[in-house]
């Protein structure tokens, strides 16, 4: 699979919004599922669940300290994806100047009649 279709389906896997949740804190550093569940209101099995699809993906991985599985970001896509993610966007891209169905304003290429 080429990289534009693997980045798609990152997207796909992590558009959910635990799964962004577990994501921004494991770029803050390595967690521990207990860690985890301190900061999500949801059950430890279903983040068990977004856990093992992430990792199933390849985005994450985890190493085992003693009893704990602590878990860590692997795919360096998903620093860049947070922060487009959180990224403010002050104004809407402006308009083209003219209409090429209406044929207001001036058209800068070759209309086809």
């Amino acid at each position: 699979m080429d990289t534009l279709a693997l980045r798609i389906e990152v997207l796909k896997l992590t558009a959910h919004p635990a799964r962004i949740a577990i994501l921004e804190e494991l770029f803050k550093g390595v967690k521990c599922v207990t860690d985890i569940q301190d900061f999500m209101d949801i059950s430890q099995s279903n983040i068990s669940q977004h856990l093992s699809a992430l990792r199933h993906a390849g985005i994450i991985d985890f190493f085992v300290d003693g009893r704990l599985r602590c878990y860590y970001l692997k795919d360096p896509f998903i620093p860049d994806l947070l922060m487009i993610i959180k990224k403010e966007y002050p104004n809407e891209i402006p308009g083209p100047e003219c209409c090429p169905i209406t044929k207001k304003g001036k058209y800068p290429g070759n209309r086809k009649h």
